[in-house]
């Protein structure tokens, strides 16, 4: 198969976004909210630097020009700040493995404007993927109540606010596909996340302090969250979904992302104790489906 290497880093991208999630509501329950996001991207992007570093490649920094300077800033503004400030505030409202469902409108959207703006091209087969998807996604986050959904009366602010972080990555992802020209994926996911975690630190400063009391308090969980979040979600995802997008297009890589619900459910059950709700189950059995419809229209075209 073709890609082999960049399509298995791609399943793995999901399942450490999808136990990205649970991990989230983890920290959460440790750290306030921009504390926690800080202290991920900011451990992550010092992993990152020491990854460049070790591979003789820190000049990939130096060269860069500011217009990409430029783009890669107002990503990180979007895919790490944005995101991660929305997502943070939206867990604190709803269950982790509810939240990872509502996943499944990222490669939706991701692939609608990738059409729209880049050219790729759809078919019936990733239209109806697509479609299949979406209505799973309402499904489990309604709890099989349509009618409530339609109505406005099953939807809440914690719901709102995690579509709202994901709209930022789809965001992110359409200003990198432009941002890549040019630019390896591990320097764009290094640059990203620094600028990402200095957008987080003012605020995190005032609104919480200096972290180092409420660090010395957390338990092996909320360790266990920060560690998962910063090695596993953000540098080596960021970098697998980044290579993936130079290499397969954005659409393509993001459809992937229809997996992250089914990792993010099962981790949520694992991590939390979470219920295995039928309307959460069904909704996940048609991401996927959505997503083998996704992928094989996209070898049509």
């Amino acid at each position: 198969m073709k890609h082999l290497a960049i399509h298995l880093k791609l399943l793995g991208m999901a399942a450490f976004w999808g136990a990205s999630w649970p991990m989230g509501r983890m920290l959460g329950q440790a750290l306030p909210s921009l504390t926690g996001g800080m202290l991920r991207f900011l451990t992550a992007a010092i992993l990152l630097l020491g990854w460049l570093f070790a591979r003789y490649r820190l000049r990939t920094l130096a060269v860069l020009s500011r217009k990409q300077w430029l783009g890669l800033a107002l990503a990180a503004a979007f895919g790490v700040f944005g995101f991660t400030v929305l997502s943070m505030l939206g867990l604190q409202r709803i269950p982790a493995s509810r939240a990872t469902v509502l996943v499944t409108f990222n490669p939706v959207l991701t692939m609608f404007f990738a059409a729209l703006l880049f050219g790729e091209k759809l078919n019936g087969k990733i239209v109806s993927g697509m479609l299949l998807a979406v209505a799973g996604s309402i499904w489990a986050v309604t709890h099989g109540e349509i009618a409530a959904f339609l109505s406005g009366g099953g939807i809440g602010w914690g719901e709102v606010l995690v579509f709202c972080s994901l709209c930022c990555l789809v965001t992110y992802t359409m200003i990198g596909r432009a941002v890549l020209q040019g630019i390896d994926a591990l320097t764009v996911t290094v640059a990203t996340a620094w600028l990402g975690a200095m957008m987080l630190l003012p605020p995190a400063l005032i609104s919480d302090g200096l972290p180092f009391g409420m660090l010395a308090e957390m338990d092996g969980r909320g360790w266990f969250a920060l560690i998962g979040l910063s090695v596993g979600a953000t540098v080596l995802s960021y970098a697998w979904y980044f290579e993936g997008v130079k290499t397969l297009g954005a659409g393509s890589a993001a459809a992937y992302i229809t997996l992250v619900p089914v990792f993010g459910i099962l981790c949520s059950a694992w991590f939390l104790g979470e219920a295995l709700h039928v309307s959460l189950v069904a909704g996940c059995l048609a991401a996927v489906i959505g997503l083998a419809l996704m992928q094989y229209g996209r070898r049509a075209v």
